[in-house]
């Protein structure tokens, strides 16, 4: 079974993890100049640096469609930079995972493979895709929806460490991102762990310094551009979180589910 997973994000990591650890195989896309925060657990830095290792499984960046098959064989994950996905009619997946995690879908149709999960909100199941996993903290985190829709974004990060909002750091000015500290720096309240145009990003809460975008980076004034985790565990800072692994397992969940189901009535259809 062959997997397009749209988006190469925290998140999206954590759903490729769990299909590769289900011996799924697994191809995906990526912006040209990846913004993710938490770059440590992402392969979207296969794009950046040409390779990276998240939980000691492997991604490299491939420059064409035909080399994400080749590097297949070898048993590591093909990155694209290809944020329109125009490598979907070319692979042909059985399954399409769209978790670019945008809000809203970015052009995702529910045509684009047999099955076609979207995560998080923007989808709708039955409408543009299969299924929806649900993203939100709480009770419903990585359940399967299959007639609907997730939970709004409310624009709050969830509880973590009894922190919510306090946690994201946020760009306090347009322009290029000047990071001073790295991932996994201990840090206090009122640190500077960045600057941009001479305006420091400061610190909320004590804590470790989960993420932060890379040096830089084109910002604006409020962009989402670190995070600080209260637990103070150094090695949360080197594996997918619980919310990415619930969120994966949801996806295995709905990709077994519905390829079952399709197989199913084609073995009944050879038999009318």
């Amino acid at each position: 079974m062959l997997i397009v997973i749209r988006g190469a994000g925290d998140l999206a990591t954590g759903v490729a993890l769990r299909l590769r650890r289900a011996c799924i195989q697994v191809v995906m896309t990526e912006v040209e100049r990846p913004t993710a925060i938490r770059r440590t657990v992402c392969f979207s830095q296969a794009i950046v640096h040409g390779e990276t290792v998240v939980e000691g499984i492997t991604a490299r960046r491939a420059d064409s469609p035909a080399q994400a098959l080749e590097l297949l064989k070898s048993g590591v994950v093909p990155v694209l930079a290809d944020p329109e996905a125009a490598c979907i009619p070319v692979l042909k997946p059985d399954a399409v995972v769209d978790a670019i995690l945008a809000k809203r879908n970015l052009g995702t149709c529910i045509t684009d493979a047999p099955v076609v999960i979207g995560v998080g909100p923007g989808f709708t199941a039955g409408v543009d895709c299969h299924a929806v996993v649900e993203t939100m903290r709480g009770h419903y985190l990585g359940r399967v929806i299959y007639d609907g829709s997730a939970q709004p974004n409310t624009g709050i990060p969830g509880l973590i460490g009894g922190f919510a909002g306090e946690r994201v750091l946020r760009a306090p000015a347009d322009g290029a991102f000047h990071q001073l500290l790295e991932i996994g720096a201990q840090v206090k309240m009122g640190d500077v762990a960045a600057t941009v145009n001479g305006q420091p990003m400061v610190c909320t809460l004590d804590g470790v310094l989960r993420g932060i975008l890379a040096e830089g980076t084109p910002v604006f004034q409020g962009m989402k551009a670190g995070d600080i985790d209260p637990r103070c565990k150094l090695e949360h800072c080197y594996c997918a979180s619980d919310k990415a692994l619930a969120v994966g397992g949801g996806v295995l969940e709905a990709v077994l589910n519905l390829s079952g189901a399709l197989a199913e009535q084609e073995r009944k259809n050879e038999h009318a």
